[in-house]
């Protein structure tokens, strides 16, 4: 008598590695998803200046365009309406005074010829002959100091620096035409935008609020609070420039402008060296109007605008603001000076809303996120 083995089921074939199918499929996906998020950032690289100033000149300028799109009901033609409004009043003097600064640049560079002409060692010899109070200075300069070569070289220099201005000028009106483009598709799309951005953000309809309000306000506080008032004090310096009669009175005070923007610096860079130049020469008068008018009115003038411009806005700390702008700068170039502050209160926007879903380190409620306190 046989006895029958019982038929044994089949097992069942369980998963328990860490590389399952779904896994490696995630995997795959994120990696292909971050290969192309990378290409299209290399492709759209070129034009990060163009969008970034039309995306700052569209939180700038949206109010006017919203009074603007409230009056007339096609929203193609408010938008055109609107850049055309930019393009007059923010655009046209950007391009007049950047002319008159590579014209008075490239009038600089002709002085810098004719004074190395000048400074040879027979005329530096001739002045210690004809004054001979400065034949310690002279014979120092000729012992350690090599003016010839010295100017040959800031006169290459300011050469190269003209040439590829020039030879750029059309890749930076391209720049300025695409800027322009792209600004008037942020007119006319702007609903359509802020939607597909709330949508695609990973973040609740209240976080996603709250980083773009702090996005608006940094582009604000970036725009009005650092770069119209850095204008403004260029401005004032320049005029003073003119109306004492110094040369080049536009190019210093574009520079003004530019040194104002960073912290810890500022247009006394620029007018103090100036007003030591006029007391040096015997204009005493002209010197001290200079230095009052750079440290009262010029270096003042932020305190009083930055309230008036952006009031209750975001305002950085100095310091961080100060790497901010700088290490925007050395990364994107000019448009790092909105690029910098986004990208710094962006990161600081998602730190607290780690935060407040973590509850200082304590997994928070499902129903929102655990205020600060």
């Amino acid at each position: 008598m046989t006895s029958e083995r019982p038929s044994e089921e089949p097992k069942k074939v369980t998963h328990t590695g860490v590389l399952t199918r779904e896994r490696v499929t995630t995997i795959a996906l994120l990696i292909a998803t971050a290969v192309a998020v990378y290409l299209c950032y290399l492709v759209v690289y070129p034009f990060l200046p163009a969008l970034t100033w039309a995306l700052a000149l569209a939180v700038v300028a949206r109010p006017v365009h919203h009074w603007i799109a409230a009056r007339i009901p096609y929203e193609g033609v408010a938008a055109v309406i609107s850049v055309a409004l930019v393009t007059l009043l923010l655009l046209a003097p950007l391009v007049l005074v950047t002319w008159q600064v590579f014209s008075q640049a490239s009038s600089i560079a002709a002085n810098f010829e004719k004074i190395e002409k000048q400074a040879s060692p027979k005329r530096i010899e001739m002045l210690a002959r004809q004054y001979p109070r400065l034949a310690p200075v002279t014979k120092w300069i000729k012992e350690n100091v090599r003016i010839d070569q010295a100017l040959s070289q800031v006169t290459a220099r300011l050469g190269e620096n003209v040439s590829a201005t020039v030879s750029g000028s059309v890749w930076i009106a391209v720049q300025l035409l695409i800027t322009l483009l792209v600004l008037f598709f942020l007119f006319r799309d702007e609903p359509k935008a802020v939607e597909a951005v709330k949508d695609y953000m990973p973040l609740s309809t209240q976080e996603t609020n709250d980083l773009l309000r702090r996005l608006d306000d940094t582009i604000h506080a970036t725009i009005y609070g650092t770069i119209v008032v850095a204008a403004v004090q260029g401005t004032l310096g320049g005029l003073m420039f003119w109306w004492l009669g110094l040369p080049a009175p536009v190019l210093w005070g574009a520079v003004m402008a530019i040194l104002a923007v960073v912290p810890y610096l500022g247009a006394f860079v620029v007018w103090a060296p100036a007003a030591a130049w006029l007391a040096s020469q015997g204009n005493w008068g002209q010197a001290a109007l200079l230095t009052f008018w750079g440290l009262v009115v010029v270096g003042l003038i932020d305190n009083l605008l930055y309230p008036v411009f952006v009031g209750k806005r975001l305002r950085q700390h100095t310091l961080v603001a100060f790497f901010a702008i700088i290490g925007g700068i050395t990364v994107f170039g000019t448009s790092g000076i909105v690029l910098g502050p986004m990208i710094v209160a962006t990161t600081a926007a998602l730190i607290d809303i780690w935060w407040s879903r973590t509850a200082r380190g304590h997994a928070a409620d499902a129903t929102g996120a655990a205020p600060r306190s």
